[in-house]
């Protein structure tokens, strides 16, 4: 295109020069349709490329990020259990959304800028040296200024890329756990503190960012101004060339051309700079992530049953992040087809033996081994579904009620009467059926549409549809009541006939029909045996039943002087 104008000028000038005839006759309006058509021509075809180019790049960006985001969910569910532990789901959610979105930036358009700048610099400056060399070197002489300019500033936008990113993590942390937290936070009055503390993180996102901003929005004046020099260069020195008829007056407007077109290219530089700048701390907060290992991995891919029995041996389970020394040297069997009770105050280590026991964790010391072979070395998947497990923080899916019963077996292959089967099962049917939608009522985030109780029993019903080998209840039952518990506990005993169940438990009403019952205190088991000889030792075990008979005769007392 600079080319066409170039030459339809000069030969304006020629005939001007020469006083041609043909001046007169239209020969003015002719070369101008040529040159508006050969102009419109050659913008199609480059628009045509523009086209393709996007498409390609772009795509394939999306493309890029779609696979990085399922790389980094696929290497979420893997991690372990003490990954989680670590890091606050507002970051994790965080690196897969934003750090991933400006990845794909630099994947597309930066690399789509980058590569334009490259091919349209080569061209237009092989085209200049060719027509003028000394004119183009006046025109490009600012170019080692922006360069330069660039390389210092770019580690200056990495720095602060970073600590932006992080501040980002940090918001999205506290606004997920205000959320989700919003019934504490409410409770306590606690809107305008917790609004305070937001805003506060708030304006130091913002500052940081306005820090950023100010540092990118450095380039664009700079680099316009750069090119605005070598614009009147371009006229300055061409005019003075023109003057001695060193070039021709075509040449000028030619050479305004390529600097017209190499303006936006060297204008983006700027942008482009900061995208990679961001992109490259995005990828490394990613990497952080993605080059974290797994603990607890799966030695073999056997598949496997349950035959025996489970040993304990001498096993010992201190936590990392907190160095808590949770459990200490247990050394006992469970035998298939047994009810195992265990009971103990808060923090003696019964939620810690159920970890080990799904292999959340692995003991720091000892081994546990089911049927005679190291729990480390049997395939990992194939002893998790053998288990049901109902967690002491119940956590129900934003979904329906059937879909959450449902979901530990293939819901498609689950009949409906199974579904209301462990639902009764769960004592939670007449519950479930009272509501407008039934078994299709959608719940809340963490069902919070239920009732702590009501939200157990999905829990307990969830793990019994599943007729897992081993059952582990943590504590499931704190929230229902005597009757309620009673069901459950009959039903656990004549559905899950020959399996293998652990009963974790503040109450001994729970447990006391275990065919063995673990007393724990600071990690370690100070009693076991049935429920009659426990009683009969007059230990710890009878004295939490004492406790517990006479909180229960005295709550009877006072509803019988209310119905007075």
């Amino acid at each position: 295109m600079p080319g066409v104008l170039r030459d339809s000028i000069n030969e304006l000038v020629h005939v001007h020069e020469e006083g041609n005839v043909e001046f007169e006759d239209g020969a003015i309006l002719k070369l101008a349709l040529i040159s508006a058509g050969l102009y419109v021509l050659f913008s199609l075809i480059s628009g045509i490329f523009l086209f393709f180019q996007r498409q390609t790049i772009i795509r394939a960006s999306r493309n890029i990020e779609f696979d990085l985001k399922n790389e980094i969910y696929q290497h979420y569910q893997v991690l372990s259990f003490n990954f989680y532990k670590k890091n606050a789901t507002g970051d994790l959610m965080n690196r897969i959304s934003e750090d991933v979105s400006k990845v794909r930036m630099y994947l597309g358009p930066a690399i789509m800028y980058t590569i334009n700048l490259i091919f349209l610099f080569g061209l237009c400056l092989y085209k200049m040296l060719s027509t003028n060399t000394t004119l183009t070197l006046y025109v490009l002489a600012p170019l080692p200024i922006m360069s330069v300019l660039i390389y210092f500033v770019s580690s200056i936008l990495n720095k602060k890329s970073e600590r932006v990113q992080k501040q980002q993590s940090k918001l999205s942390t506290m606004v997920q756990e205000s959320f989700s937290g919003i019934r504490v936070i409410k409770s306590h009055g606690k809107e305008r503190q917790t609004e305070e503390r937001f805003n506060t993180e708030a304006e130091g996102y913002k500052d940081l960012s306005v820090n950023l901003v100010k540092t990118q929005a450095f380039f664009m004046p700079t680099i316009v101004l750069l090119i605005g020099i070598s614009t009147v260069l371009t006229i300055y020195v061409g005019g003075l060339q023109a003057s001695k008829g060193l070039i021709q007056p075509g040449e000028i407007a030619e050479f305004m051309i390529y600097v017209n077109l190499l303006t936006w290219p060297f204008a983006s530089v700027g942008w482009v700079t900061s995208l990679v700048q961001r992109a490259a701390a995005s990828q490394k907060r990613i990497n952080e992530f993605l080059h974290e290992k797994p603990e607890i991995t799966s030695q073999s891919d056997a598949p496997f049953k349950f035959e025996d029995k489970i040993e304990f041996k001498n096993v010992g389970l201190t936590f990392e992040n907190s160095g808590v020394e949770a459990i200490k040297g247990l050394n006992f069997t469970i035998e298939k087809g047994k009810t195992i009770g265990i009971i103990g105050r808060t923090g003696s280590g019964k939620s810690a033996l159920a970890y080990l026991m799904m292999r959340l964790v692995d003991p720091t010391t000892g081994d546990i081994s089911v049927d005679g072979k190291s729990l480390k070395d049997i395939n990992l998947e194939a002893w998790r579904q053998h288990l049901g497990y109902v967690p002491q923080e119940h956590f129900l899916f934003s979904d329906t009620i059937k879909n959450n019963i449902a979901f530990g077996v293939d819901a498609d292959q689950i009949s409906d009467d199974k579904i209301i089967e462990a639902a009764k099962n769960a004592g939670v049917h007449e519950n479930i059926i009272n509501f407008p939608d039934k078994y299709e009522t959608r719940l809340g985030e963490r069902g919070i549409n239920l009732s702590g109780g009501q939200k157990q029993r999905i829990s307990i019903a969830r793990a019994l549809i599943k007729n897992p080998e081993i059952l582990i209840l943590d504590d499931s039952l704190s929230a229902v009541d005597n009757e309620t518990e009673e069901i459950i506990l009959q039903a656990i005993q004549s559905e899950l006939k020959s399996k293998t169940a652990i009963i974790i438990a503040h109450r001994i009403s729970s447990i006391k029909y275990a065919d063995n019952i673990f007393v724990m205190e600071d990690g370690k088991i100070i009693e076991s045996g049935k429920h009659d000889e426990l009683i009969a030792k007059n230990g710890q075990y009878a004295l939490i039943y004492q406790k517990q008979e006479l909180q229960a005769q005295q709550e009877e007392m006072e509803i019988s002087e209310e119905e007075e």
